[in-house]
């Protein structure tokens, strides 16, 4: 009886200590916000390539 005291024993403090773990939470939400940076900085890079495609347009038809 005393070896199964023990085994909910150390599973109590086990599901306290996995309850009270907050570094998973952590982890996910500089996942979260490194999408949104990387979203941002793909849209920004969208923006600026069509600028800069239209540019090269622009003075490739100039030098014709």
């Amino acid at each position: 009886m005393t070896t199964l005291h023990t085994l909910f024993a150390d599973t109590g403090r086990r599901l306290r200590s996995f309850n009270t773990d907050e570094s998973g939470a952590t982890a996910i939400e500089y996942a979260i916000i490194a999408a949104g940076i990387s979203i941002v900085i793909i849209a920004a890079v969208g923006s600026i390539g069509t600028s800069v495609n239209t540019t090269f347009t622009t003075v490739s038809n100039g030098l014709n």
